[in-house]
């Protein structure tokens, strides 16, 4: 007599499943497994690498950043991946330079620069006069030996002080750039910088020290202390005349890395206010792998920092 079936299933009146079937078992498992019943497993699409988010962004609010280079020879190689050791700066991401170098800082610049001799003149016998008026209001005689003359060579003088106004990036370089298979740092040091603070108009001076990394393409050296003069030679503060060297650089040249240190002594500090006369201010900028790379960083540091 037969026996009757096995409700719970018997092993030897049932056929052995195929692949497919035992897969399709393995997978119900699983999603028993995990919790995942009922649940329709979805195919994320792939996930689009950091960098070209970040290229597409940068292309569309800023296109002149990823243009092509203006020659074959300046295209940099591609740069290994590691996270930044300081985060980039959003006032260096897109910096406000031309090359004419009026960017900084007034409206006023390129009436100066495009004054003709008889306006340059008015703008002289305006300034003496003004020299003039201060003289009287702190309690001075103009007219005195002693400061006859005085406003006009201190008119000549404060335009002197300022002619960085006048100067711009371009003829600066004055095409200065040369192609060299050299990607190690290039360093001038101890630049004497000469400059007045804005907010005084008293001077402030020091030393600044200029570096950087080479892509394919080197800048004369003179050129570096012409750009420190140019930008110091205006209305400033020495935290932006730092990072206006530095973004001028880079706008030049196109570096691998840009690095400027500055220190100096302020006059508004010194010899008014706090009177402190041995405080000496000290600023940098770095820009690209002297940003993002700390060993680079402290590469360029300890040679500055070398007596």
């Amino acid at each position: 007599m037969a026996n009757p079936p096995n409700d719970i299933g018997d092993e030897g009146s049932r056929e052995d499943p195929s692949p497919t079937e035992r897969t399709r078992e393995f997978g119900s498992k699983q999603q028993l497994l995990n919790g995942n019943v009922g649940h329709h497993p979805t195919t994320k699409p792939p996930r689009q690498p950091t960098s070209s988010l970040a290229q597409r962004a940068v292309s569309a609010s800023h296109p002149h950043l990823v243009e092509a280079p203006r020659d074959p020879r300046d295209k940099a190689p591609p740069t290994p991946g590691g996270a930044a050791s300081r985060p980039a700066s959003p006032i260096t991401v897109n910096p406000p330079i031309d090359y004419d170098g009026l960017s900084w800082p007034s409206v006023g610049t390129r009436t100066r620069l495009e004054a003709s001799p008889e306006q340059a003149e008015e703008r002289l016998q305006k300034l003496s006069g003004a020299v003039r008026t201060i003289l009287e209001c702190i309690g001075e005689d103009p007219d005195r030996e002693g400061l006859h003359g005085t406003p006009e060579r201190y008119a000549q003088a404060m335009l002197f002080f300022t002619k960085g106004y006048e100067e711009n990036v371009q003829d600066i370089v004055n095409g200065a750039v040369f192609h060299e298979d050299h990607d190690e740092l290039v360093i001038v040091k101890d630049i004497e910088v000469y400059s007045l603070c804005e907010h005084h108009l008293v001077p402030f001076t020091g030393k600044m020290h200029i570096g950087y990394i080479p892509n394919r393409r080197v800048l004369g050296l003179s050129k570096l202390a012409r750009i420190a003069e140019m930008f110091s030679r205006r209305l400033q503060v020495q935290e932006r005349l730092t990072k206006q060297v530095a973004l001028a650089l880079t706008e030049v040249l196109r570096p691998k890395g840009v690095g400027v240190v500055m220190e100096s002594s302020h006059l508004c500090m010194v010899m008014r206010g706090v009177q402190k006369t041995s405080a000496v201010t000290v600023t940098s900028c770095m820009l690209g792998c002297m940003r993002s790379r700390a060993k680079t960083r402290e590469e360029f540091l300890n040679l500055v920092n070398r007596r």
